[in-house]
């Protein structure tokens, strides 16, 4: 047995059976120990794909799944979608690999920082150099991903510890959670004063129906309101579950919607501010009297403390407000009808990886009273999350998966693709093409850098050429086919629902802006 061995022994031990892998030479001894784990591998033809299909599995399941990368370069070409999953709190094992110990020193092409990488995540890091320590030290990386709250733990793993001979231990050693902090009851009680008609609750991280209904019992014992923060890892949503109202993206708007606030209490949560500074527009959304209390860190489980919170207030049952799904929509394609074909077409327990941009406005509204779902958002704001997710959300859960797509970002990782082909999984994919970098057009507004021609304005176009997305798909094993009425968008949807494996509509539209 050598190191790579007691790695994949250690893994299967805590649970953690999946590995979404883009290796190289240094990891070799760990791909060859494939043969006798029960780890499964899934191979990704680009290190964003695998980072972000972990970080998918790991907000579907709320366990960690493990990445395998090549050197520091492979660790940056997956930076992208760990800063997402950082912000999501999604437990991950990296494992990267390394130079071995005496080659490192010699400066060869590909030796790097790893650690000044890893370290920008803000996660657990450690270089394992001995293949005596690699089950202590892999089951210390573990407990460093599970937290809580989740991190991204990052692995280095020199090739000789991977290939040098080490004995099995009795036991493969376990990793072990910490105890998250509970609210004490000073603050339960200072949380239970402080709301009422002024105050609301801000929910975030990972959240079920479970976890939401006792937080809208929790507002309504005080006459507070309930909101989530604009992008959540996930939340349950649809009929039969709360509805939260979601903090607006727009700075200029959520200012409002916070304005009557004096009092925000944050559960699982960070205190809401701009994505972006904005000339004239104020950083912070909460005005200067609004008092902030927390009552549960972001990336931990926040239940536990809601439901003390409600036995405090003695909080009264609610009910569930009810409505329609919108009707099958006709006509041309926009992003009123797009939102209406994807609710009007939802099958029960879906699970949409949402990275549709400015032509998603009005999914949220239109989607409410759905089938029961799940939703995940881009939490860290770096583009080409959607479709990786995608893939470790299916791999986690065996459900259907929406991955709904603009056309700029889907190019960021088009990989994945590949992915969901070769292992047959069920993702449908909806690609909005608009043939703009829409969302530039409305940034460059806000910050008031008015375009005065041609050389400016192409940084937005995306129609010369114009992208063939659904023959990209197709290159890639996905079948595909490009709509562009509504009647047909509904029907390809639901034909995608009624079939296994993967399939990509793209869809043809005006941008929303």
């Amino acid at each position: 047995m050598n190191g790579a061995d007691a790695l994949l022994a250690t893994l299967s031990a805590n649970g953690v059976t999946i590995c979404f892998a883009n290796p190289g030479t240094s990891e070799m001894h760990f791909v060859a120990g494939l043969d006798q784990s029960d780890v499964r591998a899934v191979l990704c033809l680009f290190e964003g794909v695998a980072t972000g299909a972990a970080d998918g599995y790991a907000r579907v399941t709320g366990q960690p799944a493990a990445t395998l990368l090549h050197l520091g370069p492979g660790l940056g070409n997956g930076w992208a979608n760990l800063h997402n999953a950082r912000r999501a709190h999604s437990p991950i094992v990296n494992i990267v690999g390394d130079h071995a110990t005496y080659h490192a020193a010699l400066d060869a092409p590909l030796q790097s920082d790893i650690g000044a990488v890893a370290s920008a995540l803000n996660g657990w890091f450690r270089r394992v150099e001995r293949s005596v320590d690699v089950a202590a030290d892999a089951a210390a990386a573990i407990a460093g991903a599970i937290g809580p709250p989740g991190r991204v733990a990052t692995l280095v793993l020199a090739a000789d510890a991977s290939w040098d001979e080490v004995s099995a231990p009795p036991a493969w050693p376990r990793a072990r959670a910490s105890a998250p902090a509970a609210p004490d009851a000073e603050t339960i009680t200072r949380v239970a004063g402080a709301l009422g008609p002024d105050a609301a609750l801000l929910v975030g991280g990972r959240l079920d129906a479970d976890t939401l209904a006792l937080a809208a019992r929790v507002c309504r014992a005080r006459g507070a309101r309930l909101m989530m923060e604009t992008f959540p890892a996930l939340v349950e949503r649809g009929a039969g579950v709360v509805e939260a109202e979601r903090v607006i993206y727009l700075s200029e708007f959520a200012i409002h919607q916070f304005a009557s606030v004096r009092t925000l209490v944050l559960v699982g949560a960070s205190e809401p501010v701009g994505f972006f500074a904005y000339p004239h527009v104020p950083s912070r959304l909460l005005n200067e009297e609004c008092e902030v209390l927390q009552l549960v860190a972001p990336g931990v489980a926040a239940t536990s403390a809601l439901a003390r919170l409600a036995d405090e207030l003695d909080a009264p049952d609610i009910e569930v407000s009810v409505g329609d799904v919108p009707a099958r929509p006709r006509g041309e394609l926009s992003a009123r009808t797009f939102a209406d074909a994807v609710a009007a077409t939802m099958p029960e327990g879906l699970i949409v990886a949402d990275e549709s941009n400015t032509s998603g406005v009005h999914l949220f509204e239109a989607t409410r009273f759905a089938p029961r779902h799940r939703w995940m958002t881009l939490t860290g704001g770096a583009i080409g999350y959607g479709l990786p997710v995608a893939v470790g959300a299916a791999v986690a859960s065996g459900s259907r998966v929406l991955a709904l797509e603009s056309d700029g970002s889907l190019m960021y990782t088009p990989q994945a693709l590949w992915t969901m082909a070769r292992e047959n999984l069920d993702v449908t994919v909806v690609a909005l093409a608009n043939g703009r970098y829409a969302i530039l057009d409305l940034e460059r507004q806000r910050v008031g850098a008015v375009l005065a021609g041609a050389p400016s304005e192409q940084l937005f176009d995306l129609d010369r050429p114009r992208l063939d997305l659904a023959a990209l798909a197709r290159a890639q094993g996905v079948p595909a086919v490009t709509v562009t009425s509504a009647e047909a968008l509904c029907d390809a949807l639901e034909d995608s629902y009624a079939r296994r494996g993967p399939s990509f509509i793209e869809v043809r539209l005006a941008p929303a802006f």
